[in-house]
């Protein structure tokens, strides 16, 4: 038999082929990020004024952000505008992933990844724009109206905005809760009936979450609860859809 026909060098060719299309899928993952980045750079001062915006629309009159650190006027805005590409190339990366993985994957599992695969995406996306939109505004004027009377709140740009990042995650991740618990289902480690009863744990178990992850005063704390609560609920009752079709 020739040595090139052996079965052990189908599997090294097949496996040689595999790391091949996963390099070629990272480069061209890697290759969305750059671009968005270079189209975003002579963007980046701009960006960074508009993510400052529910800090400065309450700060007291005449307040203003500083700069502690000698880089922090140019390394700050260029961190943000290559979350920002990050962040805007994620469903090419997510496509690329998916790309190569689904030719290993059964029909009936290209059925479920498909819709979870874009309801996280746009989960994610919401959870930033609720913390955005809604939680920090609130946050901020909470921290406004505790400052000592002496004291005059000026807010470092580098510290901000590790802040503001911590919290888009935070919510990010928090707003994907109906797909961990449709996945949970799918795979069989809970049952809609069972996710039914753990209600009452996941009630208190979001309030923890949400005083761990959200600013110190209780408004900001309801707004992270609440939607877990809403969005478990969402997935429960998925659940409970996946479970009758199923049937």
């Amino acid at each position: 038999m020739d040595e090139s026909t052996t079965p052990g060098s189908e599997g090294e060719m097949g496996l040689m082929g595999h790391l091949l299309e996963l390099r070629t899928r990272l480069l061209k993952a890697i290759l969305s990020v750059l671009l968005l980045l270079v189209a975003l750079l002579p963007f980046a001062q701009r960006l960074y004024g508009w993510l400052a915006k529910p800090l400065l629309a309450r700060l007291p009159k005449g307040g203003h952000m500083i700069a502690i650190e000698v880089t922090s006027p140019f390394l700050t805005p260029i961190k943000l505008a290559f979350v920002t590409a990050l962040f805007l190339a994620m469903p090419a990366v997510l496509y690329q992933l998916w790309a190569f993985v689904s030719p290993g994957l059964y029909r009936h599992e290209k059925r479920l990844a498909v819709p979870l695969l874009i309801s996280s995406v746009l989960l994610f996306y919401l959870g930033c724009a609720f913390a955005y939109f809604l939680v920090l505004p609130a946050a901020f004027h909470f921290l406004a109206l505790v400052t000592p009377a002496s004291t005059e709140m000026m807010t470092d740009i580098g510290k901000y905005l590790d802040f503001v990042l911590t919290m888009f995650f935070a919510f990010g991740l928090c707003f994907e809760v109906p797909v961990a618990v449709v996945l949970l289902a799918a795979f069989g480690v809970v049952t809609p009936q069972k996710l039914r009863q753990s209600r009452r744990y996941v009630i208190v178990g979001a309030f923890v979450i949400a005083a761990v992850l959200s600013p110190p005063d209780v408004l900001s704390q309801f707004m992270l609860a609440v939607p877990i609560i809403v969005l478990y609920e969402l997935g429960v009752f998925a659940a409970g859809m996946l479970a009758r079709s199923r049937a």
